[in-house]
């Protein structure tokens, strides 16, 4: 007999998103998910709609939110779209959103938008 899994998933708390605009040109990008940690990143086996990352050496890692980090993982790439399950081994593709209208309060965990050029300089983001 074979064996069956299932498995239930959406997309997510997108409250955050403050429109539809942009939406429909999610890219696809790479999450390199030694780059993040279960316990920060994906306690509960999904990284969250809504994470900030950043693009180093053609993969998304964490975003440094550190003011005076303007280059690396200083500079938003965007938002994951969706949650992305993940065994936390594994890298994996995820919809990017970079350009929309973000509603800050609504991020997971704290996140401040970025007030230095460098740091906005991959997206077109108005937060609201």
């Amino acid at each position: 007999m074979p064996r069956f899994t299932t498995e239930i998933f959406g997309a997510g708390d997108q409250s955050w998103l403050g429109s539809s605009h942009g939406i429909g040109e999610c890219r696809t990008e790479t999450v390199d998910i030694s780059a993040f940690t279960k316990e920060t990143h994906f306690p509960d086996g999904y990284i969250p709609s809504g994470t900030p990352v950043a693009k180093v050496g053609g993969v998304l890692v964490p975003y440094d939110a550190e003011e005076l980090t303007v280059d690396a993982a200083g500079v938003l790439a965007g938002f994951v779209f969706t949650d992305q399950a993940t065994d936390g081994v594994a890298d994996l593709p995820v919809a990017l959103l970079d350009h929309g209208r973000v509603k800050v309060a609504n991020l997971p965990g704290a996140f401040t938008a970025p007030v230095a050029e460098a740091k906005r300089a991959a997206t077109t983001i108005v937060y609201l």
